[in-house]
């Protein structure tokens, strides 16, 4: 074991204790993470940790490693390429972080949002409740931004999932993601045809991936929601496209939000711009009301001509994350009943923000700070 220059959270399952010590062989060969509290808690998670060596050793020697023989669910019929593979144990987040509600039921049930469910009263947050949101939002795309410089070819979702983790708790934040309704991860990686709710594995990225990370934090009772698509080595052009008409459907949506408007007019104009690009938009997922409760009134759909119910007003808090697809707009659901993935198989991208309605417009809460604002996929597009 070898000291390491900072302090992170054990990777030993159910530890959650700061960590001191790094794996030696993982130094050796280049596998980033791998920090235990002691010997102890190494020696105990060994039998799992070294799946991680021979993985990373016979991607080095162009071999086949566990994850091409990998198959938990035997005569399932896949839409597209992608595959999952082996999920390292759920991470643990210390017990000085504030929790949500649904944090330690056995289910992930969140008690306070089953008692609004059903309803459509959209609240109106206080000055000092809006405080907070921002607080949270300005934490949650810091976040964001880590695992946005964390995507690269060959780099494990497990991997960015354990940066995501580490740098929520950071921030003295709860990863909102984890155990809601038994989620297994603090984040959501959603690889190509992937609409959204993709759990992070063992599964390296590829030259030509697209990858969409969604991140939510919980910060002293109020929650942050924000997403980017990101574009991993060499992409074609037509994911490009793709990418470029999520975001600019998403930027449409945002420039319309203001008192007065109705939410179901959200679906429309990305409709419109999603259409005239030749692509469509997903429906079985939906824009959020969000504060203290992760998911709330109001519903915010992001296709044309839908049922939405409400108008908005100065001090609502919601996200628009509009997931548009290559092909068809269809989904299906893996059997591990989250990661939901294009019908046909083809290429899904999405973008998401989180927004504070004004006197006179809105105030984007989860905005990028740098780079006069613009996502990080904008970085490496060609001219």
């Amino acid at each position: 074991m070898s000291l390491a220059v900072s302090s992170r959270i054990c990777d030993s399952p159910g530890c959650g204790e700061a960590a001191k010590l790094q794996c030696p062989t993982c130094i050796k060969i280049g596998i980033p993470g791998s920090y235990f509290c002691s010997q102890e808690c190494f020696k105990g998670a060994w039998g799992e940790h070294k799946k991680l060596h021979k993985l990373a050793k016979a991607q080095e020697n162009g071999e086949k490693s566990d994850n091409d023989n990998y198959n938990p669910w035997p005569g399932f019929r896949f839409t597209g390429s992608l595959r999952p593979a082996p999920l390292s144990a759920t991470r643990t987040v210390p017990d000085n972080i504030t929790r949500p509600d649904y944090a330690n039921h056995p289910n992930g049930i969140s008690e306070s949002e089953k008692q609004m469910r059903g309803t459509t009263n959209i609240r109106i947050l206080t000055d000092e409740e809006q405080e907070g949101m921002r607080t949270v939002c300005r934490l949650t795309r810091e976040i964001l931004d880590v695992a946005a410089q964390a995507t690269a070819v060959g780099v494990t979702t497990d991997e960015i999932d354990r940066l995501v983790h580490e740098a929520t708790i950071d921030r003295d934040c709860y990863p909102s993601p984890l155990n809601y309704f038994e989620f297994p991860k603090s984040c959501c990686t959603s690889i190509n045809e992937v609409i959204c709710h993709g759990i992070p594995d063992m599964r390296p990225l590829q030259d030509g991936d697209i990858m969409n990370v969604d991140i939510s934090a919980y910060h002293r009772g109020y929650h942050g929601d924000a997403n980017e698509t990101f574009f991993v080595g060499n992409v074609s052009e037509n994911a490009k496209k793709l990418v470029k008409t999520t975001y600019e459907c998403l930027k449409l949506a945002i420039d319309e939000v203001k008192p007065g408007v109705r939410y179901r007019e959200i679906g429309n104009i990305i409709q419109k711009h999603a259409q005239a690009n030749g692509f469509s938009v997903v429906r079985s997922y939906c824009g959020h009301g969000i504060n203290e409760l992760f998911h709330t009134a109001p519903s915010v759909p992001h296709y044309g001509k839908n049922k939405a119910i409400g108008i908005m007003k100065p001090g609502q808090v919601f996200t628009i994350e509009p997931m548009i697809n290559e092909g068809t707009w269809r989904d299906e659901l893996w059997p591990d009943n989250w990661t939901a993935v294009t019908q046909d198989g083809k290429l899904s991208a999405q973008f998401e923000h989180t927004l504070l309605v004004t006197e006179i417009g809105c105030e984007v809460l989860t905005r990028r700070l740098d780079n006069n604002g613009q996502p990080h996929f904008m970085d490496t597009m060609s001219s």
